[in-house]
């Protein structure tokens, strides 16, 4: 089964690949490896789950804000790269903002590992690290940047 087609099995779409905010290239490839530019959660240039986890968000609007993180990571690759070119996720680093009382960081992040498990199988398996910051650009919950291995 192609990863299209476990989009539709799951019931997902991809976002329109956005585009930089800046002066960088959203999908950098260095001999068989690309690294991604952090993806926010935007779908289709409408920025959502804004402010700060155990704030104005909670736990389950971090899961589904990292889900659309990866959703955009998943649009970059095949707007970039094409799905049939990667043999893999490799990494991928998370990044929140949150009240200094919350820490439920690792449930909110597998939001992303659960849909990359889902989508990728066993393309999907990774190593992850987790990044409380003090504020990401336009208010914005999450972010999430990856590294894949491409053929």
């Amino acid at each position: 089964m192609t990863i299209q087609d476990k989009l539709k099995e799951f019931n997902l779409t991809l976002p329109e690949a956005s585009t930089p905010g800046g002066s960088y290239t959203s999908v950098n490839i260095r001999g068989k490896i690309a690294y991604l530019a952090i993806q926010f959660p935007i779908n289709n240039e409408d920025y959502l789950y804004q402010g700060r986890l155990g704030d104005t968000l909670n736990t389950e609007d971090g899961y589904k804000a990292m889900q659309l993180c990866a959703l955009n990571v998943l649009a970059q690759i095949e707007n970039k790269v094409g799905f049939e070119n990667i043999v893999g996720l490799n990494h991928f680093d998370a990044y929140y903002q949150a009240a200094n009382s919350w820490d439920d960081a690792p449930i909110s992040v597998n939001g992303a590992s659960d849909l990359f498990a889902k989508v990728l199988g066993d393309k999907g398996t990774h190593s992850r690290a987790i990044f409380g910051v003090e504020t990401l650009p336009r208010n914005f919950s999450v972010g999430l940047t990856c590294t894949f291995t491409l053929v």
